[in-house]
């Protein structure tokens, strides 16, 4: 486990996203996101392959594609999508 709460921060990118979606999908993402400073790796999050350290959370149809950098106790949000558009570049 961690040894401290972990900073919760969006990528540009990211918050755009996030503010893109409808009320009530940014109402059920909101908690799942804040929660990830107290459990970086919630039960359900996996780790994406290729990615150093990228996880992948599911919120319905949604994704939340986050980074964790242990070293500063940092949960980075680089990715807020629908499944269909999550993982296209």
């Amino acid at each position: 486990m961690s040894a401290g709460r972990y900073r919760v921060e969006f990528s540009r990118p990211a918050e755009r996203q996030f503010r893109a979606l409808p009320a009530e999908v940014r109402r059920r993402i909101a908690p799942r996101v804040d929660a990830l400073a107290d459990a970086p790796r919630p039960r359900g999050a996996e780790k994406l392959e290729g990615g150093e350290d990228l996880y992948r959370l599911r919120v319905g149809d949604h994704r939340i594609l986050c980074e964790i950098r242990e070293q500063v106790l940092l949960i980075l949000v680089v990715r807020v999508a629908h499944r269909r558009e999550v993982y296209r570049r």
